[in-house]
């Protein structure tokens, strides 16, 4: 049982953002929690970007109790105006006395100053409640807001000997409907999901999000230096979500004009042979796609890797040794490094099963070249 204290509350508030991932576009997932006197008056939750924030749901069900109350927020409130007016002045205007804070915001346009601002007026300010929990709410805003770029999650199922597909190319499925479950989760959580054209070809995929209960449809991203993604594809002809094929300046023009009139938006990264990947994060950023997962091959996996642009990795393994040597694909298929030194380390490792699967979770440590 957890102690009645400030970590209590904010829990609280931290469970009420978590429930809202993926809904929130580019925003921060954001609780609020406020109590006063011992008792939960008000509670809300950032649930759609341009709406009310999580302050403004929790202050309207306080109503006048929120005078003298303390508001416990998973992010710093704001203190501009956006599409919403700023939060700190909402608290100062409903009388608040205490305010304990989780994370400050890392938005330039905030970035303490509705920290200072409540400070200012009077009110007494805790910040770093529960801080770390908080950021890992938020960890694709937080490298969104800095860099304009997608936070990026490479996603790999495979056997116990590495291996996403058999050597004659069949893969279903290799980890069991549990571990599938979770992966539609993920795709509700990211704003968009990414593959490379072979996987489209091989598999011709929804990319939706197929759940017991309704779930939002993330952007589907196909990364085609060639434009080789049929007019039957799924991708292509189902209108359930928006499709960009991220291509090249020597893509065919005529094969672009033929993909453009059935929808598909065409963004050119780089000049070519291939598709220039880091060019592709920023103009996915600049479409405010701020989350992508990554479902592909072991090429772009790969690829990802050898650029240092995967951030997260969400790894299955299958209790199944299939082999096949270089005939059956690997999930990273790069180039590789000369000495174990320079591997990619993975960090803040986490551990789940799924059925009979193993789900490893981990941050990439990218070695230096003086290391």
């Amino acid at each position: 049982m957890r102690l009645l204290n400030d970590e209590y509350y904010m829990n609280l508030a931290l469970q009420l953002a978590g429930s809202a991932a993926g809904q929130t576009g580019i925003n921060p997932v954001v609780g609020c929690v406020i109590v006063k006197e011992g008792r939960i008056v008000g509670m809300g939750a950032h649930l759609k970007r341009g709406e009310a924030h999580a302050e403004v749901h929790a202050l309207n069900m306080a109503g006048s109790e929120a005078a003298g109350a303390t508001a416990y927020v998973t992010l710093e409130p704001c203190s501009h105006f956006g599409k919403t007016p700023p939060c700190s002045d909402r608290l100062i205007r409903e009388g608040v006395k205490r305010v304990v804070i989780a994370a400050t915001d890392p938005n330039p346009l905030v970035a303490g100053s509705g920290i200072a601002r409540l400070r200012a007026s009077g009110i007494e300010v805790t910040e770093g409640v529960l801080e770390r929990e908080a950021n890992a709410l938020n960890e694709a805003f937080n490298t969104f807001i800095v860099t304009r770029r997608p936070f990026v999650t490479v996603k790999s199922a495979s056997t116990l000997d590495g291996k996403i597909a058999a050597r004659t190319g069949d893969s279903k499925w290799i980890t069991g409907e549990a571990s599938r479950a979770y992966v539609h989760t993920l795709r509700h959580r990211h704003q968009a999901i990414m593959v490379g054209i072979g996987t489209v070809l091989a598999d011709d995929p929804s990319l939706t999000t197929r759940l017991p209960v309704p779930g939002l449809h993330p952007i589907r991203v196909v990364v085609d230096s060639t434009l080789r993604l049929p007019h039957e594809a799924k991708l292509v002809r189902d209108g359930i979500a928006p499709t960009v094929v991220l291509t090249t300046e020597q893509a065919p023009a005529a094969r672009r004009r033929e993909l453009e009139a059935r929808g598909v938006e065409i963004v050119d990264c780089g000049p070519g042979p291939a598709v220039d990947l880091d060019a592709a994060m920023a103009r996915l950023g600049e479409r405010e796609i701020g989350s992508l997962l990554v479902e592909g091959g072991g090429k772009l996996s790969g690829a990802l890797l050898e650029r240092r642009l995967a951030h997260k990795l969400v790894l299955f393994l299958a209790p199944k040794i299939i082999g096949g040597g270089a005939l059956a694909p690997a999930n990273f298929d790069f180039a590789g490094f000369g000495q174990m030194r320079e591997a990619i380390r993975l960090e803040r490792m986490q551990v789940e099963t799924f059925g009979e699967d193993l789900c490893l979770t981990g941050y990439p440590k990218y070695a230096e070249p003086s290391e």
